[in-house]
């Protein structure tokens, strides 16, 4: 179901978002204060973790990944095992920023200046640029409508490619991959990223997920932010809607407190069960509308040890 957009952006911006538009964001991102990425803050438990930059104090080596400096390949080992690997050091901690964007056909939905999708690349765009602002490494998985995996990268190109990749508006055959599939691949990825930032409206979240999230945390700080539509949030006032569905436009009246209020708490369950989840596990989260500017949300979330709990 899509609603019609009232008070649309410029162009089709309401519906879909262009390249241009996510890379602009980095001028936005560019004037924020943003502090280096301490690993040490960010995972969960006592145990300090080792993010690895170009420091001086040599660590371990692990196989090399694209993206990696060529100048800090363990050619000894390179040389011992037959595939590249590179140096870890300590000092200058790199951290590796993996965000989880849901694409399932829920998104395709908004009332208020653009869909749900829409401000959900906006805010990935967002997050990419400020990680690679911090230092970060930063990588894209998607499910839902369309699987799309970038592993985290390092310096502008990785937030570029994310951009890249969240203006393609491809859509594959539906999947209808549930939240707890999507946390089980992230899971399931090599080197995987130390923090993962969900983007979702919490239509996919199934009650799995609360048994995947746990396990995920114990090596991954997990940052959950939730989009949500106006009608999605709070009872809209009494009167009659128009609603867009497979190209043809209905329209539903809503009139009574209870009816207006039931149809509310319909659309708005995903929101409040993912929030009630995040809540439950003491994930930091956010929820914003589609009109909201993402920039204070995402920096909230990002900061070590920001959100709601």
């Amino acid at each position: 179901m899509n609603a019609v957009v009232d008070n649309p952006s410029d162009g089709d911006g309401r519906v879909s978002v262009s390249l241009a538009e996510l890379i602009a964001l980095r001028a936005r991102v560019a004037r924020l204060r943003v502090p280096p990425q301490d690993s040490r803050a960010t995972r969960v438990g006592t145990q300090t973790s080792r993010l690895y930059g170009r420091g001086m104090d040599y660590a371990e080596s692990r196989a090399y990944q694209p993206g990696d400096d060529v100048r800090r390949l363990d050619w000894r080992l390179t040389a011992r095992i037959g595939r590249l690997h590179t140096k870890l050091f300590q000092e200058e901690r790199e951290g590796q920023l993996l965000i989880l964007l849901d694409r399932h056909a829920t998104m395709h939905f908004g009332t208020r200046v653009r869909f749900k999708s829409v401000q959900a690349a906006r805010v990935a765009a967002t997050a990419a640029w400020y990680a690679t602002k911090a230092g970060e490494r930063v990588g894209l998985m998607t499910f839902g409508e369309s699987e799309y995996l970038q592993r985290p990268r390092g310096g502008v190109r990785g937030a570029l490619d994310v951009c890249g990749a969240l203006a393609r508006s491809e859509v594959g055959r539906a999947q209808n991959r549930s939240l707890s599939y999507a946390l089980g691949q992230v899971a399931k990825l090599q080197h995987g990223a130390n923090r993962v930032l969900l983007i979702s409206d919490g239509q996919s979240c199934d009650d799995a997920a609360r048994l995947r999230l746990p396990q995920l945390m114990r090596h991954t700080a997990v940052r959950i932010l939730i989009v949500a539509d106006v009608l999605e949030l709070q009872p809209v006032p009494a009167g009659n809607y128009p609603i867009e569905h497979d190209g043809e436009r209905r329209h539903m009246t809503l009139q009574s407190k209870p009816q207006r209020e039931a149809f509310q708490q319909s659309l708005g369950a995903g929101q409040t069960r993912l929030a009630a989840m995040a809540a439950s596990l003491g994930i930091p989260w956010h929820t914003i509308d589609t009109a909201a500017d993402p920039i204070d949300a995402v920096a909230s979330l990002l900061r070590n040890g920001g959100g709601h709990r």
